[in-house]
């Protein structure tokens, strides 16, 4: 890892010559473009099947086919998978409910081959919460940060320079229910985001409907309540995850048990959210059961992705320039059966489905003008597929 940047450095690196977070995503895209056509991803699993671990695949950007490399094993329940800044270094929670006798799961560090994807396990830290389910990784690449569902907390870890994870910086706790008593009896930490300038992090908390918000210490990795130090979610919603606009004047969160996305105007200086739009994922006739999972932003900042579980689709939403808020414009099956996790590929040509219980990775084109997506009739098996990282 390099020598960390003070606050001041880091933000003249984002804003100081027009290097804004858009043009930013824009440029790591044009180099891929000039990369090879083989590109690689990591599948995260479930093990408790026929899963091994965490598989390394690579995805033919002409003919849109994946193959399947390798596995690294001995690793339970690898459902949420991130990278360093800097691509040298994967991160994996393990979700599980007990890990060296302790109640919780843990996270683990790896160091990644360049050329044969292969992983070497760097160590392990308990994440003091049960089924750690999301992890990320500050804007200044020192730090990640942990969401841990049972537990209803967060932690967060200095990232050493060997890119193995020291003892936890910072843990938060959360209180408090929200009105479903068969889900919402305790918090439920689902998700854990910095913000585009690093100075707040967001957590979405499906337990109590909200959005937690936070000042972060980047020089020692804490957490702090900002002003505004929770946005609420209409209740019984389950917020789950969160995404910021490339503008970064607007965020999206999606709820996993209203199957909604609200559109928030998020103000950068003091990380607040204000709600101006809440809009449902689902057919209006739809009467089965259906939650939401994940969801995505084209760094052009056009078109946002969603996927729902029980509906089994994907759906895609215009966004519009000047409110930012999402219209409809398709809804297209992901031909599997609940499909948890999905992920545009570098050039944005392409969406991978991640379908959880009929163990495979489906492949979508997308039309870059219309956003709209088809299948291109290819596929792979993975057992219990449940999350998709391209390096």
């Amino acid at each position: 890892m390099k020598d960390k940047l003070t606050r001041r450095e880091f933000l003249a690196l984002l804003g100081v010559g027009a290097l804004t977070p858009l043009t930013i995503k824009k440029s790591m895209s044009e180099t891929f473009m000039n990369s090879d056509n083989e590109i690689p991803f990591y599948v995260g699993t479930y093990t408790d099947g026929a899963s091994k671990g965490i598989y390394y695949c690579h995805f033919n950007h002409n003919t849109g086919e994946i193959a399947i490399k390798g596995v690294t094993e001995h690793i339970v329940n690898p459902s949420f998978l991130t990278f360093d800044r800097d691509k040298h270094f994967l991160f994996a929670v393990s979700e599980t409910n007990k890990f060296q006798g302790m109640k919780g799961g843990s996270v683990d560090a790896y160091k990644m081959d360049s050329k044969s994807g292969k992983l070497q396990h760097l160590n392990t830290q308990p994440t003091y919460g049960a089924a750690p389910c999301f992890i990320s990784v500050d804007h200044t690449n020192h730090y990640v940060m942990v969401a841990n569902y049972f537990g209803g907390n967060v932690t967060v870890y200095p990232i050493k320079e060997d890119g193995s994870l020291d003892k936890r910086s910072d843990f938060v706790q959360y209180h408090g229910k929200g009105v479903n008593p068969k889900r919402q009896d305790q918090p439920h930490a689902h998700s854990i985001l910095p913000s585009p300038d690093n100075r707040f992090v967001l957590s979405c908390d499906l337990g109590t409907d909200k959005v937690h918000i936070f000042k972060f210490d980047d020089q020692h990795g804490k957490l702090t309540p900002a002003e505004q130090p929770f946005a609420k979610i209409k209740p019984g919603s389950g917020p789950r995850h969160i995404r910021f606009h490339p503008n970064t004047q607007w965020a999206y969160v999606l709820s996993e048990m209203g199957s909604t996305i609200t559109v928030f105007d998020y103000n950068t200086e003091k990380g607040s959210l204000s709600e101006k739009q809440v809009i449902s994922m689902l057919p209006a006739d739809f009467t089965g059961k259906s939650t939401a999972a994940e969801l995505h932003i084209t760094t052009d900042g056009r078109f946002l992705y969603a996927s729902n579980r029980g509906d089994d689709s994907i759906v895609v939403y215009t966004i519009d320039p000047d409110s930012g808020k999402l219209t409809l414009i398709q809804r297209t099956p992901s031909l599997g059966k609940i499909p948890r996790h999905f992920i545009l590929d570098p050039s944005e040509r392409y969406l991978l489905v991640a379908n959880e219980k009929t163990n495979n990775v489906v492949v979508f084109t997308r039309d870059a003008k219309t956003g709209k997506i088809k299948p291109n009739g290819k596929s792979i098996e993975i057992p219990a597929p449940v999350c998709v990282r391209f390096t």
